[in-house]
């Protein structure tokens, strides 16, 4: 069938719903097996339901749907990525569709990351007016079949919920019932999909008119109190977050404020000035909703895309808590989820362009220090998948080293860690650095590491002990242990630890012989695992009883 596998090729694709009668007929089918995440909603701290500022992204490209509705990946050059996770908290994908489900690959990138992702169900112009009549003006049985089926087809594809965009007026008949149904829809997703959010984006008032407030009112405060969060829309001015900071009271964090980064209309700054708007969000304590970051992508061109990308996240970093990751094994080798090669091994295996975002790793903290550091991807070299992460920096005279913090954790340490690290040092003399890991625990009185005679080091900071090969029992898993290649080099460490919280996990770049000069390096991560020595001797589950069906050779 068409809707689920691409006419031309027979691969399988994703899918949005049109109207009312296809919303209503839907149910799950073994065509659409694939459409199905398969990664589950990594945890992190803090949850999403802490009391601090949130940030929600609305990607919005040129109609949705594109290179990404291919769930196996495509040969696309230049693709759209977006890899600045651990600044967000919530991902929406959006196009102008009844019904759009997130393209399967976003779930499952989002997902490894720790990021909820919501579909969006937009109703619009006189065809919208007609279907919401429809189903809103109907009554009970009318507006609980469609709430009913959004929250059957966010649990049976595995995303996290809606935002829901009525961008027509309504009959006064229709918008009696419009809390209703928020209240009837945001009852089902909570109780159908763990963690799910049903978020209302500030368009019709509670007479029927369709006219944006830009801020939280009363006239449309009736369907922010029906769900889990408000979107505003894009042209307000500080007196309005002001007024919208007071009315939310202890919901304040449930207020989007929206951000276009395309700066359409009257708005206080959007593309490199989008750090503007983001400092006003953020003196009122309220969330930011960032519409359309795609912007670096579409305006600036897929050339220097990464370039740009980290620029944009970068100008707004301060304004964007962060997130850490809570549970272990921790294992990445920084891969986007696309190339211009496919590596393995440190060896280029096959090249040529590809685009599979259910590919993408677990993506770092992007650190940037003006002129001292910069972190960026590299699809020139990598150790495994795509891309490599690429340290730039100088060490001051001086100074002896430099700490890239690549990780922020925050879960209790396990009595013995292993960790490893594949990386490869460039530039004119790499043999005047070391590389090496290092992890910092929470100040407390109990921790200690390895045996209890040793002394903590200051500042709750540890350096594993390197191990020239490792212990038997792991030698298979952590082959790598000595088996750097194609120029990468490859290091394996133990960390034992006593009551101990784990905080950070870095990269120290280190200079051979100390110089009062200021030295340039360049450095390429290409894998790092934090693994719980318990858990990774216990064998891994066996798979049994594995099915093939609709197997086509061509």
């Amino acid at each position: 069938p068409a809707r689920y596998f691409d006419t031309k090729t027979t691969e399988p694709i994703s899918f949005f719903l049109s109207g009312l009668e296809e919303l209503l007929a839907w149910q799950p089918n073994t065509n659409d097996e694939f459409n199905v995440s398969a990664v589950p909603l990594a945890k992190r701290q803090p949850s999403l339901h802490s009391r601090r500022p949130r940030t929600l992204v609305c990607h919005d490209m040129r109609g949705g749907y594109l290179e990404d509705r291919f769930i196996q990946g495509s040969a696309t050059r230049n693709p759209y990525v977006f890899y600045h996770w651990r600044y967000i908290d919530i991902f929406v994908y959006f196009s102008h569709h009844t019904v759009t489900i997130p393209p399967v690959v976003w779930t499952n990138a989002a997902h490894r990351n720790g990021v909820p992702v919501l579909g969006t169900f937009i109703t619009e112009w006189t065809d919208g007016e007609k279907l919401c009549e429809a189903f809103l003006a109907g009554g009970e049985e009318a507006y609980g079949a469609v709430a009913e089926q959004l929250a059957h087809i966010a649990q049976h594809y595995r995303f996290d919920g809606w935002l829901v965009n009525i961008e027509n007026t309504l009959s006064a008949a229709a918008v009696g019932n419009l809390p209703l149904f928020l209240r009837d829809l945001t009852a089902r997703v909570h109780s159908a999909v763990p963690g799910g959010l049903v978020i209302w984006y500030d368009s019709v008032l509670k007479n029927g008119t369709l006219k944006w407030q830009n801020e939280l009112n009363d006239e449309n405060r009736m369907f922010f109190d029906a769900c889990d969060g408000l979107f505003t829309n894009y042209n307000w001015k500080e007196e309005q977050l002001e007024r919208t900071h007071r009315l939310a009271g202890p919901r304040q964090n449930d207020i989007y404020v929206g951000v276009d980064v395309f700066a359409r209309g009257d708005v206080i700054g959007g593309g490199f000035d989008t750090d503007k708007s983001l400092r006003l969000i953020r003196q009122y304590s309220l969330s930011a909703a960032i519409f359309a970051p795609g912007w670096v992508y579409e305006h600036l061109g897929k050339e220097n895309f990464l370039q740009n990308e980290n620029r944009f996240w970068g100008s707004l970093a301060e304004y964007l808590p962060t997130h850490s990751i809570c549970t272990l094994p921790l294992t990445t080798s920084f891969s986007l989820g696309m190339g211009t090669s496919t590596f393995l091994d440190g060896k280029d295996e096959e090249s040529g362009p590809w685009y599979d975002l259910s590919a993408q790793d677990i993506q770092p903290l992007y650190p940037e220090l003006q002129g001292r550091l910069s972190t960026s991807c590299c699809l020139q070299d990598a150790w495994c998948g795509g891309s490599s992460l690429q340290l730039q920096g100088t060490i001051p005279p001086g100074e002896e080293r430099v700490a890239v913090r690549l990780f922020s954790l925050q879960m209790p340490a396990p009595p013995k860690l292993f960790l490893t690290l594949l990386y490869k040092l460039e530039g004119p003399q790499p043999h005047d650095f070391t590389v090496a890991l290092e992890v910092t625990t929470w100040d407390s009185g109990t921790c200690l590491e390895g045996n209890p005679t040793s002394l903590p080091e200051p500042n709750g900071r540890h350096h594993p002990r390197f191990l020239p090969a490792p212990p038997p029992s792991l030698a298979k898993l952590l082959a790598t242990c000595h088996r750097g290649s194609h120029g990468w080099t490859s290091r394996c460490y133990e960390l034992e630890l006593q009551e101990c919280s784990l905080r950070d996990l870095s990269v120290i770049v280190s200079r051979q012989q100390p110089s009062l000069e200021e030295t340039s390096f360049t450095c390429l991560l290409g894998e790092v695992r934090v693994l719980d020595t318990a858990s990774v001797a216990a064998s891994p589950p066996q798979v049994h009883s594995v099915m093939a069906s609709q197997i086509w050779w061509q």
